[in-house]
């Protein structure tokens, strides 16, 4: 057995130990003190403070990297969908709304807008996912849903050339909600034009008769009602980006 020698501190070491980590402590506290108050003096930027922002443009541009058509969402089996789907927010579902009146609106480019009909996107192959969609209100809970690949909606109105802009832009008929979507995003193999749940039409409070649904990004990006779709060189106007929130908010 090896032999154990015992320390003996005394009283004077322990002492100044504990005074010395007095010492850090009080310092730590300081220095969060002065950082805080620095952080509320930063000026703002987009919503957040400057600070605040950088990060997220940093997070933003780390995980638009390894985005790819590989980087899948998890999916499910059927049987695993809820059927009573929570609804993650109403912004830009004004009261009024008629769906039968109701065409898609795609910018083609300025002075050149295609209308769209309900019936002309549902005449395109059919994909469903089921996933688990996650709202940055920390809930969570696996979907069912069924649409058109954005990616073939884009082939079938030939849509190929504006495709390649670095941005889509959707807006709710009323323009009380919009969000910014990157090219990656926007044409991953499971984002989808959807307008069915649970293999019913779309609820008016899911978004009927068409909403967006992209599996890679939280809940703010999965416009409800889509009533203008348009493509852009640069960064759209976003809704929750302007109040603070990430831009990409990607999973």
């Amino acid at each position: 057995m090896p032999d154990f020698k015992e320390e003996i501190v005394s009283t004077e070491t322990i002492r100044k130990r504990t005074i010395v980590s007095f010492l850090f402590l009080l310092l730590f506290i300081i220095a969060c003190i002065v950082g805080w108050k620095w952080l509320q003096h930063q000026p703002d930027d987009d919503g957040a403070l400057k600070p605040l922002r950088a990060v997220l443009n940093g997070n933003e541009k780390i995980f638009g990297a390894i985005i790819s058509d590989n980087h899948l969402a998890k999916t499910f089996p059927l049987s695993a969908a809820e059927h009573k789907v929570r609804v993650n927010g109403d912004a830009g579902m004004s009261a009024g709304f008629d769906p039968a009146a109701w065409k898609l609106k795609v910018a083609r480019k300025p002075g050149d807008t295609m209308l769209i009909t309900l019936d002309e996107i549902k005449a395109l192959p059919k994909t469903e996912i089921v996933f688990d969609f996650k709202c940055i209100e920390g809930w969570s809970q696996v979907t069912h849903w069924g649409g058109v690949k954005f990616s073939d909606f884009v082939k079938h109105f030939g849509l190929d050339e504006q495709s390649y802009m670095p941005y889509v832009g959707l807006n709710t008929p009323d323009n009380g909600y919009y969000v910014g979507i990157d090219r990656k995003s926007i044409m991953h193999p499971q984002t989808i034009l959807c307008y069915e749940m649970n293999g019913a039409p779309l609820p008016m409070n899911q978004g009927a008769p068409l909403r967006l649904i992209i599996p890679v990004k939280y809940g703010i990006k999965h416009l409800k009602r889509i009533g203008t779709i348009y493509f852009s060189n640069q960064r759209p106007p976003d809704y929750w980006f302007e109040r603070g929130y990430d831009y990409f908010s990607g999973l």
